[in-house]
């Protein structure tokens, strides 16, 4: 048994805290705010943000961070990642020597284009990091739905003890020490349902989603292959397998802002619908940005910022996206006849 805190209580540290407690681990559940706790220990279940799914008498429930940090064996950093360095600040003072903390957000940051990890290792050197990712939305790992991650870390003992401690009969854990191409597909992921979720908004059909998937994931691929990431984990379940599940579900909240937005609304009406951080909204200029620093195409991010950020018609920007000059979908197979 291990002594597990889960930093953030929405609904993916909810989610999480339920599998913590049916592994039979010692959890607690941090909130910045007092008044999600005391909702929390009155309530044990978070019906705003993960209905259904409830709280284990077991599991503790503060504000107090310095409590919630100290004497744990493993920290689950779950907040927004527009939260992740600022939360991190405010940890460091009560984490000690070789700690192990673990990422679960998903997100670039805007100013420094810095990977969430790296914003961890930065403001928390004496830790030591890792991330948890893949297609896993929280209304379904909650009710104990089959789903399956990857525990990325630089060292192989602890992407098998982040395995160890989280995996059980329906959630698979897999290891990979490529933390880069791990998180690159987490956030980018993000911005291309943003564009699916335009597509649903303006009632255009499988045709459209299954191309905008397909060259999403290129597009994420030559950005995460210029960045030094590995084409396996592109491939696999925190890029395509992610991808496809953001892309394509209903509990998504970044494909439900972006039909919202398809159907007319504007970026904060669509945001404020929605009543969750929407990360894709925060990765877009990021991955810009990325794709600037790499000198990468990236179209269909390019449009969909925009669509967010320059008040572009969606209808226009999807034209756009069409009537792109000519071209081969791998130019290299022609240049090997």
């Amino acid at each position: 048994m291990a002594k597990v805190s889960i930093i953030g209580a929405g609904s993916w540290g909810i989610a999480l805290a339920a599998v913590l407690e049916k592994n039979g681990h010692e959890v607690a559940v941090w909130s910045a705010f007092e008044e999600e706790i005391q909702m929390l220990q009155r309530d044990r279940e978070h019906k705003k943000k993960l209905p259904g799914v409830c709280l284990k008498e077991g599991i503790q429930l503060t504000a107090d961070l310095e409590q919630a940090v100290c004497g744990k064996d493993l920290l689950v950093l779950a907040v927004p990642s527009v939260y992740v360095r600022s939360t991190a600040k405010s940890m460091k003072p009560y984490v000690k020597e070789q700690t192990l903390i673990v990422n679960v957000a998903k997100g670039i940051e805007e100013q420094t284009l810095m990977s969430l990890t790296d914003i961890i290792s930065e403001e928390i050197p004496q830790a030591k990091v890792a991330v948890l990712s893949g297609p896993s939305h929280a209304e379904e790992v909650g009710r104990g739905l089959p789903t399956t991650c990857v525990a990325g870390a630089k060292r192989k003992e602890d992407a098998e003890y982040v395995q160890n401690i989280f995996m059980n009969d329906v959630f698979r854990i897999y290891t990979s020490p490529d933390m880069l191409g791990i998180e690159l597909g987490g956030a980018l992921k993000n911005v291309i349902a943003l564009a699916a979720g335009m597509a649903d908004g303006l009632g255009y059909g499988d045709n459209t989603k299954a191309a905008l998937i397909t060259r999403g994931i290129a597009e994420i691929g030559r950005l995460a292959l210029a960045m030094g990431a590995k084409y396996e984990t592109i491939s696999g379940l925190t890029g395509i397998g992610d991808l496809i599940v953001t892309c394509a579900s209903r509990h998504s909240r970044n494909r439900k802002a972006g039909m919202l937005i398809g159907q007319g609304k504007s970026m904060e009406e669509a945001m404020a619908e929605v009543h969750m951080v929407v990360e894709g909204v925060y990765s877009a200029k990021a991955a810009i940005g990325l794709a600037e620093k790499y000198q990468i195409p990236m179209p269909i991010i390019e449009e969909v910022n925009e669509v967010l950020f320059a008040g572009k018609p969606v209808k226009e920007a999807v034209q756009e996206l069409m009537l792109r000059d000519k071209k081969a979908e791998h130019e290299k197979l022609w240049e090997n006849l």
